[in-house]
């Protein structure tokens, strides 16, 4: 069958905030959703409905028993295996496939792809050893080549002897030297490509971090030739992978104007959490469109500016509750939290949204009212 209708359970191996999103926008579609993770329950992707199976992704035996048990297979967490993948592809289909998990969850292979199907990126180089670190330009950042995100497993580095040491520091496992890049801002494009090949973006959006994890997003990006480009960039990459479903084009905007992919995430991302009231179609009701062969959902604005701001467990008091009806007395402020148990410092635990007629009007609006929370 080409496509799976409403009734169908979609497996999604995974089990946090992006899960739980995922599996809103199912049922409200009528999908069934079952979650396959390490973590115990209820997970936030538990805590919406979702059927739940506890079990290790190098579990191949429990992979296989999921994956029969579900219609589709995607991801709302990239770190698993191929061999998982590769197992659960012998019981129902799995999108995106596990060859771009492979390429996506190792940052030199993925450097590498992009580099070979001339995608403008940093300037990089492997470091299998610490001599490796000799003959680059620095500044420079050295990041562990596989299993990192939010800033975790990197270090910036200003000569070859520092590299040498943080490549000590962690670990001296394989790593990725990339040059600093002088750049204006942070951004980032969601698209989507159905089983057809058929290819949906999102406006280009700006993002501004703060100790490395994401803070603000503000969509659009009003620069109509930036968006064209970022467009055809995802596009092209896409199409390059062969990907099913929804994938993040997390960019540099050099100070000369020149775009440059950083990274890419196979999934929904955070960047694009804005698109639940700010879009005709969420990126999260796009995956279940996509990978359940249906039609891709408008991309079209609901308002002329958006913006999202993460609420990390910093906000949380020592003991308490961040101030929950300041924040909900906030006329068009969304709050969206992720069902998380234990806040920790730099966690996040849910997000904030708004609408207006601007997105520095919006971004204005959330971050004035995220400071609510701790009055």
């Amino acid at each position: 069958m080409s496509h799976l209708n409403p009734g169908a359970t979609i497996g999604v191996l995974g089990s946090g905030q992006l899960g739980r999103m995922m599996a809103q926008a199912a049922t409200r579609l009528g999908y069934r959703v079952a979650c396959f993770s390490p973590d115990a329950s209820p997970t936030p992707c538990a805590q919406v409905g979702a059927r739940e199976v506890t079990g290790s992704y190098d579990d191949l035996d429990a992979v296989a028993a999921f994956a029969k048990s579900v219609d589709v297979v995607t991801f709302e967490f990239e770190n698993v295996s191929a061999a998982a993948a590769e197992i659960a592809a012998k019981y129902a289909p799995v999108r995106p496939g596990g060859d771009v998990l492979h390429i996506t969850q190792n940052r030199l292979r993925e450097k590498s792809f992009l580099q070979k199907i001339g995608v403008p990126t940093t300037t990089f180089k492997a470091v299998e050893c610490a001599t490796d670190c000799e003959g680059f330009i620095y500044p420079a950042i050295l990041k562990t080549a596989g299993f990192g995100y939010d800033g975790k497993g990197q270090r910036k580095v200003a000569s070859a002897s520092e590299a040498q040491a943080a490549f000590r520091e962690l670990g001296e496992q394989p790593c990725i030297l990339e040059a600093l890049v002088d750049f204006a801002y942070e951004a980032s494009i969601v698209g989507a490509r159905g089983v057809d090949g058929r290819f949906v973006a999102y406006p280009l959006v700006r993002n501004d971090h703060a100790n490395h994890i994401l803070d603000l997003t503000m969509a659009p990006l009003n620069d109509s030739a930036d968006n064209g480009e970022a467009s055809a960039l995802a596009k092209g990459i896409f199409e390059a992978l062969g990907v099913v479903g929804v994938l993040c084009v997390e960019l540099f905007v050099a100070s000369d104007g020149r775009l440059l992919v950083n990274e890419l995430a196979p999934r929904p991302h955070n960047s694009g959490h804005w698109s639940i009231e700010g879009a005709a179609t969420s990126q999260f009701e796009q995956q279940v469109r996509a990978v359940c062969g249906l039609p891709l959902g408008s991309t079209a604005l609901r308002a002329p500016g958006v913006a999202m701001a993460n609420l990390l467990g910093d906000l949380w008091p020592e003991s308490g509750e961040p101030n929950w009806s300041a924040v909900l007395g906030v006329p068009g402020v969304h709050l969206h939290l992720y069902g998380k148990t234990q806040a920790r410092p730099g966690r996040k635990m849910g997000h904030l949204t708004a609408l207006a007629q601007t997105p520095g009007t919006a971004a204005e609006c959330v971050l004035n009212t995220r400071r609510l929370l701790t009055l």
